[in-house]
């Protein structure tokens, strides 16, 4: 039976997370989530998400529905600020305690991470964040400082994971060749997204049906420019990778 992991995308909807000159945490946290778990999955690992779009649920509401599935392991993904520029970066991993295979998981992503480049905060406990305390498996809280190095992260946390489950092997860094779009709406009735297809067509913004997608951009900064001018002009959006 492959192994069954539920991914977390954190913050969502009305909770941006961190926010650093019009950037937001749950957009970037989103796009690595859904990047991670792709590679997860050609691993034959069974992945599920508490987001795939960006919508707000609480911490329990996560841990509950993490639960229920039944998975082996909780992972949510962040971006953590702090209220100095340029005063502390690197990777830290949270787990309830150091015990088990949720320590040796956060080390060994830790680890991975540090591999890339990126300063080796450690692995620290914290028995009172809700979705440590309340989901019934080992989970795994993991925050990095987010820049230019999407593939390389997503490579690293992916490798790390599948060192834990001793599905080692060394994944092929040109797996991903991550592609940006902006999503501007999703519906399950076609006459509303023809309605905001059409409204968007009008002004010249490139977008394409069932999730109302607007472009298609190679890096991270287009996608966020896109964003702002969606932003500007009245529309709640969600940078998704495609």
């Amino acid at each position: 039976m492959p192994y069954s992991i539920m991914l977390d995308a954190g913050h969502g909807g009305r909770d941006p997370g961190a926010v650093y000159n019009g950037r937001q945490e749950k957009d970037d946290a989103l796009a690595l989530t859904l990047a991670i778990g792709e590679l997860l999955q050609e691993r034959g690992i069974d992945i599920l998400y508490t987001r795939t779009t960006d919508i707000y649920e609480s911490p329990y509401q996560k841990a509950m529905e993490a639960n229920i599935a039944g998975v082996d392991f909780f992972i949510s993904i962040h971006r953590n600020s702090y209220p100095t520029d340029n005063t502390v970066s690197g990777v830290e991993s949270l787990i309830y305690d150091k015990s088990g295979i949720k320590y040796k998981m956060a080390q060994n992503i830790n680890d991975q991470l540090e591999s890339v480049g990126f300063v080796n905060l450690g692995v620290k406990e914290r028995p009172g964040l809700v979705v440590l305390r309340r989901t019934q498996m080992p989970a795994v809280l993991d925050n990095q400082i987010f820049d230019n190095n999407f593939n390389d992260i997503a490579l690293a946390i992916t490798q790390g994971i599948l060192d834990t489950l001793d599905l080692g092997g060394e994944i092929d860094n040109d797996v991903i060749q991550p592609f940006y779009s902006v999503q501007t709406g999703a519906f399950r009735n076609r006459t509303y997204a023809n309605r905001l297809l059409g409204e968007l067509r009008s002004q010249d913004f490139p977008a394409e049906l069932y999730r109302v997608n607007v472009g298609s951009f190679e890096t991270l900064d287009e996608a966020v420019a896109m964003e702002r001018r969606l932003k500007r002009a009245g529309y709640q959006t969600v940078i998704v990778i495609l």
